[in-house]
């Protein structure tokens, strides 16, 4: 069958923003804007990290590829949304939605575990500091994060294989700026309880998993550094888990916002609107977030960008 299913369905039309000219001139600008902004930030940091050898340890290795995961996350909605927006069109194809749906399902899930690896490593460097070089080898480093890639690309594939079972109505409206996988279960003609069930199994437990493993670190982090005597000493410690501590709270909080408010307060203008803030405005902030409260990531980009403009003509 490929991508067709039963009810034989070509394409969706994505509902997410205003019709009128002028907001619309706005929104291209914004968004491109803040796709661009998004794109360089997290390209910055990942070159910082790779030029520059004392960054060459797991907290780094683990941040450049979140920063490659924003980078990804971003680019699955974004660049159709501003094409949809430049053409003054609204559709998408089937197969295109679908694919959508499986790259965003991918990188959000992929961005929550590599939250909750850095919340590991963060609780193994301040709790265990002489046995972390032991234990965060090159080789876990590069399993957590393989691992990452590989379940959320099959968890990823599960959900996107079940949506395409389901037959569609003839209302091919979808009021989100991309295909997101519950605006597309509300368009279903047949019963999604099977798709239901998994996302509340399958998805649940994983989203379980990130969740308790980032609680069960903190604990153990905000312990330890309560156990240190000097106020010098517990600001040291903290601020090494500042910078990651802040973008956990704004992803999950945005992210929760969205997919976890009551239905009775929630409706598609303000779905859409907190959709935007997990989906692009989060991963716009995070290279500002590291950048600028973390000096070892500062003092690479500020060498990085010397080395550039010595050996400019």
């Amino acid at each position: 069958m490929g991508w067709e299913n039963v009810s034989s369905i070509t394409e969706f039309f994505l509902m997410g923003f205003s019709e009128q000219t002028d907001q619309q001139e706005v929104l291209f600008g914004l968004f491109l804007s803040m796709y661009l902004v998004t794109v360089a930030g997290n390209l910055l940091i990942i070159l910082a990290i790779i030029s520059d050898a004392q960054l060459h340890t797991p907290m780094y290795f683990f941040l450049a590829n979140l920063s490659l995961a924003d980078v990804c996350f971003v680019s699955t909605t974004v660049p159709r949304m501003l094409a949809n927006i430049w053409i003054q069109s609204r559709v998408i194809s089937y197969a295109g939605c679908l694919s959508q749906l499986y790259f965003f399902m991918l990188f959000v899930m992929l961005e929550a575990f590599l939250l909750a690896v850095m919340a590991y490593d963060r609780y193994m460097a301040i709790c265990h500091p002489l046995h972390y070089i032991l234990v965060m080898s090159p080789g876990l480093c590069v399993l957590l994060v393989s691992a990452s890639w590989i379940m959320n690309a099959l968890h990823s594939l599960l959900h996107t294989l079940l949506m395409n079972n389901l037959s569609f109505c003839a209302d091919h409206e979808i009021p989100h700026f991309f295909c997101d996988i519950n605006p597309l279960l509300n368009l279903s003609c047949t019963d999604p309880f099977i798709n239901e069930l998994v996302i509340f199994i399958v998805g649940g437990l994983a989203g379980l998993v990130c969740v308790l493993s980032l609680m069960i670190s903190y604990s153990y982090i905000f312990s330890t550094i309560l156990k240190i005597p000097s106020a010098q000493g517990k600001r040291k410690a903290f601020s090494t888990c500042s910078s990651h501590l802040s973008v956990v709270s704004l992803f999950f909080g945005t992210s929760f916002c969205v997919y976890f408010s009551p239905p009775s307060a929630r409706s598609a203008q303000t779905g859409t609107i907190a959709s935007v803030m997990y989906t692009v405005v989060t991963p716009m902030l995070n290279p500002f977030i590291y950048s600028l409260r973390n000096r070892d990531i500062k003092s690479s980009l500020r060498k990085l960008i010397w080395v550039r403009k010595i050996h400019s003509p």
